[in-house]
């Protein structure tokens, strides 16, 4: 019931930016029929189906779905759905335009620590005029906590400006310049040596709550947390107990559990936090279709698509 193969069917539900998309994917792929959620469609036709927190339930009206491609780098409002074919594929946007603007927020963060501007904004608040000495760029130690393409595109950006840049990953990956970790057997040695710790983990069941009481102990006194990765990476009360403390000198986060970050929660007025509202990095819709044209084009030619998801790992 599906179309032929260079005119496909395609389904967009992209959290009320579907207007744009539909309009780029007609632009690349005028001879496709596009559909959106809001609009009538035969679901039994639908070849691809482009998503962004689709609604609950979608997935299982899509009888014919070929591939699913997830329109950002994260995949977990896909592969958590219940009633997802486990032998259907779903694909991962790459970059899309995002890794360059990783870069720039991580750049920002990891200076708002080493160059102790979080130090000189509470100053500012007590007009109080003291120096510091500025430290070399050198002895700080980043750790990068996940070397996909965007975490590899960080830790290579920051190395090359002369931090001193280790990685960790599930597996072990191999990047130019930078120390790598992987396993679990080696995440306690990796955060002993990370006086900025970034986080870019994808969201998996053993990813959630990775950073808690126990593993945030392994960081240096004094360390700081940048996460724009998912919330659920970090439990927030272990974090601000670990602020309250002293044992953290900072967290720089554009991401949490619960997104709008609720009026009352502790993190807005937390001295030691600065919150961004998960604008890291934007998916760029032309990037984005361009990848997903092509992939389609891959899936026709009965070749494997790029940004392909492991289904075991999550990502």
């Amino acid at each position: 019931m599906s179309t032929a193969n260079n005119a496909p069917n395609i389904l967009i539900s992209a959290a009320g930016e579907d207007a744009a998309w539909k309009e780029a994917m007609v632009a690349r792929l005028p001879g496709a029929k596009i559909v959106t959620g809001d609009e009538n469609y035969d679901p039994e036709t639908i070849d691809y189906a482009l998503f962004w927190k689709q609604p609950q339930g979608l997935i299982k009206t899509l009888s014919n779905l070929k591939a699913i491609f997830s329109l950002g780098a994260g995949v977990d409002h896909v592969v958590s759905s219940p009633s997802l074919p486990a032998d259907l594929p779903v694909i991962r946007l790459e970059d899309a335009g995002m890794a360059d603007q990783m870069v720039q927020y991580h750049l920002y963060a990891a200076l708002h620590f080493m160059r102790d501007f979080d130090i000189y904004s509470d100053q500012q608040a007590k007009a109080d005029w003291t120096q510091h000495p500025v430290a070399r760029i050198s002895k700080c130690r980043i750790g990068v906590m996940g070397l996909g393409a965007l975490g590899a595109a960080v830790a290579t950006a920051l190395s090359s400006l002369g931090f001193g840049v280790s990685g960790w990953s599930r597996s072990m990956k191999a990047i130019d310049g930078i120390t790598t970790f992987a396993g679990k057997e080696t995440l306690g040695e990796f955060l002993g040596q990370s006086d900025i710790l970034i986080c870019l983990l994808p969201r998996t069941t053993e990813t959630e709550n990775v950073l808690n009481s126990t593993t945030l102990s392994f960081l240096p006194k004094g360390a700081a947390i940048i996460n724009a990765a998912r919330g659920a990476m970090i439990n927030e009360a272990d974090l601000l107990r670990a602020l309250d403390t002293g044992h953290l000198r900072g967290a720089f986060l554009d991401v949490a559990v619960t997104e709008p970050l609720p009026e009352s929660h502790p993190f807005w007025d937390h001295p030691k936090i600065r919150i961004t509202p998960h604008i890291a990095a934007e998916t760029r819709i032309e990037e984005s279709v361009e990848q997903i044209a092509e992939n389609i084009d891959r899936i026709n030619r009965g070749e494997t698509p790029r940004g392909l998801v492991n289904r075991e790992t999550g990502y």
